[in-house]
């Protein structure tokens, strides 16, 4: 079985950049730079099939490539917040090709989350952290900005439980095309 998800990488300037971010919150398990990643569409477990379903159905995605800037610092959890995140510009070609990915993979039979689509990169996962705290961290740094960088392609990944993090692998990566 294979634990799957489609995501954009960042380039290491942006990694690097979002590493400067992580520090003075308790209870925070800040991600590692390797993981970042903005998140397109969550797929979960697939077999031997499904993973070869996924691979075929994202071959098929034609989306010009495009710029991207990161903006905002954010919680997701309402009265307890679970993860602080770095937003990303809604641009319209990111979302366009959300929706392609999303609509694909649907088509290829995967029963995908039906949550609005939030573009983020995760920064930390949160345990016990309070609420003030949260929100006085995304307050401190609500001016984060980074970028424009460009989005040339993106990539179907798995994910495999570490000893401390998840470990994540490109099993496949799609070019976008070059006319925008």
């Amino acid at each position: 079985m294979h634990r799957l998800f489609v995501a954009l990488s960042l380039p290491e300037i942006v990694a690097d950049a979002l590493t400067t971010l992580q520090y003075g919150v308790e209870g925070a398990r800040w991600r590692p730079v390797e993981n970042f990643h903005l998140t397109l569409a969550f797929i979960g477990e697939a077999d031997r099939h499904g993973f070869n379903a996924a691979l075929d159905a994202l071959a098929d995605i034609d989306a010009p490539s495009f710029d991207l800037r990161l903006a905002g610092i954010g919680t997701f959890g309402d009265k307890k917040p679970h993860s602080l995140w770095a937003g990303a510009d809604a641009a319209p070609a990111l979302l366009h090709l959300q929706a392609k990915v999303e609509t694909a993979l649907r088509r290829a039979g995967f029963n995908l989350e039906k949550r609005k689509f939030k573009p983020h990169v995760t920064l930390a996962y949160l345990k016990g952290t309070t609420l003030h705290e949260a929100e006085s961290y995304a307050a401190q740094h609500g001016l984060f900005s980074c970028g424009p960088f460009p989005v040339e392609d993106f990539h179907l990944y798995s994910s495999k439980l570490g000893n401390t993090t998840s470990v994540y692998e490109i099993e496949a990566s799609y070019a976008l095309s070059s006319s925008r």
